[in-house]
């Protein structure tokens, strides 16, 4: 795949995927479908009518600053399905462990994802950030003088909406703010609603400590599509 033609979509997706112990479900269910990934993201687009010319995928692990020594783990983009098995062995990686307290550190994961080296090819493009997570997100304060807290996170919720909304004149990056889209597999609790001010966001709301078990990448994929 590469240099997509009149009418493909060039097509970056950032998994953001909470490692905590109580996730355990989704994490086997993102191992699960690793390899099956590229087909049923192609399929979901033919039965839309739309063709993909480049997907590529990229996964963030994150847990708690405060309690976990690897508090994210980010991987590169992987083309597929030319990267599949390289993707599949960085999945395979994550560990579903620790997290101490409920709260965990999803807003961080979506900056880092943003800061990502997103696809920046003639055409169109979608910019797509999904999130799995059965937590609420901790406030940016909460965490920020510990020495595993990355540097150039915004300084508040307000300054991410901005990154993400493209009105920040200090961030730069290869980040397209009419290109994203970002699909949320959270619980309905008062830290996520804050996003729903947000354009292009998709909330699909679960109740708090189910572990997602019943959601799968399959109904990314559909949300995703069906944004385009």
């Amino acid at each position: 795949m590469g240099n997509p033609q009149m009418g493909e979509y060039s097509v970056d997706i950032v998994m953001c995927i909470d490692a905590t112990g109580s996730m355990a479900p989704i994490i086997e269910e993102v191992k699960k479908n690793a390899l099956e990934f590229y087909k049923k993201m192609n399929d979901a687009m033919d039965e839309a009518d739309k063709e993909i010319g480049q997907l590529r995928v990229k996964v963030i692990a994150f847990r708690d600053f405060i309690c976990d020594s690897e508090p994210i783990k980010e991987s590169p983009f992987y083309l597929l399905p030319d990267d599949a098995s390289k993707f599949k062995s960085f999945v395979s990686s994550i560990e579903a462990i620790g997290g101490g307290d409920t709260p965990e550190n999803a807003f961080e994961a979506i900056a880092v994802a943003l800061k990502s080296d997103w696809v920046n090819l003639p055409g169109k493009k979608r910019h797509a950030v999904v999130v799995f997570t059965d937590a609420p997100a901790l406030n940016f304060s909460e965490r920020s003088n510990l020495p595993t807290y990355p540097s150039g996170m915004p300084k508040n919720l307000a300054e991410l909406g901005s990154w993400w909304e493209g009105t920040d004149q200090y961030f730069s990056g290869d980040y397209n703010s009419k290109s994203g889209r970002l699909i949320a597999f959270v619980p309905n609790d008062e830290s996520w609603r804050k996003l729903e001010t947000w354009n292009r966001f998709w909330p699909a709301y679960s109740k708090a400590g189910t572990g997602l078990s019943d959601v799968s990448l399959q109904s990314a994929i559909d949300l995703l599509v069906g944004s385009f």
